[in-house]
């Protein structure tokens, strides 16, 4: 193992063009104008995981994207590594908000990334971080330093709800079999404070449409005389919260775990500077539920948000209406114990109830999944601690991220397996906005830490 940092060092320049090649690759799922592009990345996976050393790779269609397997078994009697990640993209809009193209990947040296970081769509959340695996792998098995199987699940749906992937699991349970899944979807406090990410909230996400008038009419002959349905779903979001920002759907909190005193305690021990967080994203103030620290409102506590709301005229100068309809995309993350259907279902009841005359609501339920923790007393949870310390000289933070990865709960109800979440993000990578990037200093120390997960986690587990 001590060859790795030579290994990479040497394949430096090839991992770098190999990811940028990956990251021009416009795999956005939730456009079917990509979905060409989408079947392209799903093949250079494939290709990927042939050339790092995979025995057996496929191309396993499912009614939406296909999902890349890979697999390299060297002894049946070994411990298995399944891991996970997902070749698909977020949209890039708004582009004028890019300062390079989001599908022309460059690197640029920053603050934070002195040594530069590689801007693209995907470059972070997930082709840059998937591929470290890949990266990690070939790393093994070319240097002869692979000691346990392992198996590999690349989706193209992760961004739009993973709508295939729980049939695709239940139907190839023996397939994906393991003792393990690692995923690197997540991020850590920073390049100096590495942390394991140990629970995940989860999501509902729905869109709304209100309807007023058969059809849009002139703001001066029906204006105050007919409900306005922009007016009246901004009344409706606005009371969704109250005046502590606390979220007023009857039943929403029902099942909340309320963390003790300690656990407070301890999360509140991770570095946190608000100043720097408020600088960084150029605000004067936070902004949350009352009685939470900022770290707390976006990790342990569940949220509402509106994510789009569109209705009426928004073309180039003046058009006088009032529209017809009017229209909210709405996600909440949810922490463990919430279920997403039974929440979605509450959102649905309060908000066709808040309703006034004159209009008509209709709750479009889209995706969403359940929240997780993963104790930190399994040896998968040991073994990739003891990673982070090997590459990084300190032992890593466990702390609960504010994201959602709704597959990981399924993954323990079908596989019966515990999910290690690695990450080598950082919350200032801009992953879903503009100008994505993800530090090359990262993309490398992924590379040389995931060999040593395997390596301690074979030795656990045969001990």
């Amino acid at each position: 193992m001590d060859s790795i940092k030579n290994y990479i060092s040497e394949h430096k320049d090839r991992f770098l063009n190999e990811l940028i090649d990956l990251l021009k690759m416009p795999s956005v799922s939730a456009d079917t104008a990509y979905s060409q592009d989408v079947i392209e990345t799903a093949n250079a996976v494939k290709e990927a995981l042939e050339k790092a050393g995979c025995d057996i790779t496929e191309i396993c269609e499912t009614d939406g994207y296909p999902i890349i397997y890979g697999e390299k078994i060297i002894n049946e009697k070994l411990p298995t590594v399944l891991v996970y990640g997902h070749y698909d993209v977020q949209p890039a809009d708004p582009i004028n908000l890019w300062a390079s193209p989001p599908f022309e990947p460059v690197i640029k040296k920053t603050e934070l990334h002195p040594e530069g970081a590689i801007f693209a769509r995907g470059a972070c959340d997930d082709k840059g971080q998937m591929y470290m695996h890949v990266k990690a792998l070939e790393y093994m098995v070319k240097t002869d330093n692979l000691p346990c199987n392992v198996k590999f699940m690349i989706e193209g749906e992760e961004e739009v709800g993973s709508n295939n992937l729980g049939i695709f699991v239940a139907n190839n349970k023996e397939k994906l079999a393991n003792d393990i899944i690692l995923i690197s979807d997540t991020g850590m406090i920073a390049n100096d404070v590495p942390s394991i990410t140990t629970g995940l909230r989860g999501l509902s996400y729905v869109e709304v449409e209100v309807t007023g008038p058969n059809r849009d009419l002139h703001s001066g002959l029906y204006g105050g005389a007919v409900a306005n349905p922009i007016n009246v779903l901004t009344k409706m979001i606005a009371s969704l919260h109250d005046e502590n920002n606390h979220i007023t759907i009857p039943g929403f909190y029902d099942k909340v775990e309320e963390l003790s005193t300690e656990e407070r305690d301890e999360m509140g021990k991770a570095p946190f500077n608000l100043e720097n967080y408020q600088k960084a994203l150029d605000i004067d103030a936070v902004y949350g539920e009352e009685g939470y620290t900022t770290n707390e409102r976006n990790s342990i506590r569940p949220t509402l948000d509106v994510n789009g709301i569109w209705g009426g005229y928004t073309g180039e100068g003046a058009k006088t209406v009032i529209a017809s309809k009017a229209y909210a995309k709405i996600s909440m993350r949810l922490v463990p114990n919430q279920d997403w259907q039974e929440i979605t279902d509450l959102f649905k009841t309060h908000f066709e109830s808040i309703a006034p005359k004159g209009v008509t609501v209709e709750v479009k339920p889209h995706h969403g999944g359940q929240g997780y923790v993963t104790p930190i007393n399994t040896l998968g949870y040991q073994a990739a601690s003891k990673a982070y310390e090997t590459t990084f000289g300190k032992k890593p933070i466990p702390q609960r991220s504010g994201g959602s990865i709704p597959i990981v709960s399924l993954f323990e109800k079908e596989l019966n397996s515990k999910t290690i979440l690695m990450g080598f993000g950082l919350d200032s990578d801009a992953i879903h906005s503009p100008n994505e990037h993800f530090g090359v200093w990262n993309y490398l120390k992924g590379i040389e830490t995931i060999p040593y997960f395997y390596k301690y986690f074979t030795e656990m587990t045969n001990k």
